[in-house]
């Protein structure tokens, strides 16, 4: 007998643009499950960033910029576009369970 599972994705809300309506609500499964629809295998160094926008996010309220992620975490901003291609601090933010960044498009 099996039993099915509640896919982790549809327990959590999602504003139109696909960020997490509740930084509150996030884990780091829901991190991998939304990494896997953006197409992302999660690395250490993505933790890196992802870890260190959560607790940015939690110590001033608003998700990092790009340039804030690369100054504080030491990646390029070349690796970070590696990292998270197709606007590195917006899908950061989104695989971190973060609000739009300010001033991504």
């Amino acid at each position: 007998m099996t039993t099915a599972t509640i896919d982790i994705l549809e327990t959590v809300e999602f504003d139109d643009e696909g960020f997490l309506v509740d930084p509150n609500t996030w884990t780091p499964e829901l991190a991998q499950e939304i990494a896997d629809v953006l197409g992302i295998e999660l690395t250490d160094k993505h933790w890196q960033v992802i870890n260190f926008a959560r607790k940015d996010f939690a110590e001033t309220g608003e998700s990092p910029t790009l340039r804030r992620i690369t100054k504080q975490t030491g990646i390029t901003t070349k690796e970070i576009y590696k990292l998270f291609p197709g606007g590195p601090a917006k899908i950061a933010a989104k695989i971190a369970g973060l609000k739009k960044p300010t001033g991504c498009i």
